[in-house]
């Protein structure tokens, strides 16, 4: 029950997540919650299509973590064994980069966003 818990919390930051990388590819302001800050404003075209790649990125781990909790596509469910691990990398890699960012708007909004995701993705990958 908790690793069901846990992907609907991970699966609900994830997609905060992707509306925040799809809104940055459109063109939102929003630069100096991203990318250590360098950026403030509205992302250069080359960073708003990489905002779009990450945001398919993170939906495929949002799946992943869904696959593995046992709530979708179970023919999968083999795959995600093995794929959840490379989440929980992802996780724990996300983490760091969002606490040390010099960007203390990052830090205050993505830092408690990626410790959550890190918890959630662990309770699930050892369920």
């Amino acid at each position: 029950m908790l690793a069901f818990y846990s992907a609907i919390l991970f699966s609900i930051l994830i997609l905060v997540i992707i509306s925040f990388q799809i809104a940055l590819a459109a063109g939102k302001p929003w630069g100096e919650y991203a990318m250590g800050g360098k950026y403030p404003g509205r992302f250069p075209l080359p960073l708003r299509i990489g905002a779009v790649i990450q945001a398919f990125i993170l939906l495929g781990i949002g799946l992943i973590v869904l696959i593995r909790a046992k709530m979708i596509l179970s023919f999968w469910y083999s795959f995600s064994e093995t794929a959840i691990w490379f989440v929980a990398g992802f996780t724990v890699l996300g983490t760091v980069l969002n606490l040390i960012t010099p960007s203390k708007k990052e830090r205050m909004i993505w830092g408690p966003v990626s410790i959550l995701l890190l918890i959630s993705s662990l309770i699930v990958a050892f369920s």
